[in-house]
């Protein structure tokens, strides 16, 4: 049933969807609660004009990657804070000219490359040895930020106004928490790809939210939602022979379709319910 572990390649796909699963899962917890959905996708997007400048300039496609997002979301704090837009309306701006750039670089290739259209869906069983080097650290990067700021970002996360008014720096906070999700985005690319990234990025964190009421569970409950949707996509994607971006996000609809049918929270709301009735 393990044979397949004993190959160079699974092994790496292994450890990169575990790497995918623990990252997405932490930081999601924070797009779920601070409703920064739009965020990620837009990222995602926007990592597509440094995928796509990547092979034009022939370096490293997710180095190019790291670059393009974490500029997008300064462009976006910029907007949102200065020009005094909504995030949204900021997203919406940025995330579409970086994809505008992302086809002008096509364009300006001397020859086409089938490869950059891999990391629109993303495919786990090529990740190399640096891929998985550089996923590691851009992860260490993620989730220690988030273990040493975990208090103030609990705080930023369940009242901002709070915590403004207790003195926690909440601009500079919530420009941190933007570029941490840039790199998450970066780091799933080659596993789920630009595509699906987003739902990486929100499922697992919605499907714990629909079982605990407690902040530090939701990062369990997320963390545990991430790694089996990854691990069991990834697997499921060999055997069946179907791609593993598109599989992964499957089984964390199915985990999440589960929780939110057997939710504490849904058979709650069923006993309110009735008793308001009565």
């Amino acid at each position: 049933m393990l044979d397949f572990l004993r190959y160079g390649f699974m092994q790496r796909a292994l450890l990169s969807s575990v790497i995918v699963g623990t990252t997405c899962s932490c930081i999601g917890v924070f797009v779920v609660l601070r409703g920064m959905a739009f965020a990620g996708s837009g990222l995602a997007h926007a990592a597509f004009g440094g995928v796509a400048l990547g092979f034009l300039l022939a370096v490293n496609p997710l180095f190019a990657a790291v670059l393009f997002c974490l500029g997008t979301a300064g462009l976006i704090q910029v907007a949102t804070r200065r020009a005094q837009l909504r995030m949204d309306a900021a997203i919406g701006v940025f995330f579409a000219f970086a994809m505008a750039l992302g086809v002008l670089f096509i364009g300006l290739m001397k020859r086409y490359d089938a490869r950059v259209y891999g990391y629109l869906f993303g495919n786990v069983l090529g990740v190399t040895p640096g891929n998985l080097a550089m996923m590691a650290v851009l992860a260490l990067v993620v989730i220690g930020a988030i273990a040493v700021l975990y208090r103030p970002l609990k705080f930023l996360t369940l009242d901002e106004d709070m915590a403004e008014a207790a003195g926690l720096p909440t601009v500079p906070l919530a420009a941190l928490l933007l570029g941490l999700l840039a790199l998450t985005v970066v780091v799933s690319l080659k596993t789920v790809g630009i595509i699906l990234v987003e739902a990486l990025l929100v499922t697992p964190a919605a499907t714990a939210y629909q079982l605990t009421h407690r902040y530090g569970m939701m990062f369990v409950l997320s963390w545990i939602a991430g790694i089996v949707s990854c691990v069991a996509g990834l697997v499921v994607s060999y055997f069946l022979g179907i791609p593993s971006g598109a599989a992964i996000v499957i089984v964390a609809t199915v985990l999440f379709a589960l929780a939110a049918l057997f939710s504490p929270k849904r058979r709650k709301c069923k006993v309110c319910g009735h008793e308001s009735a009565a």
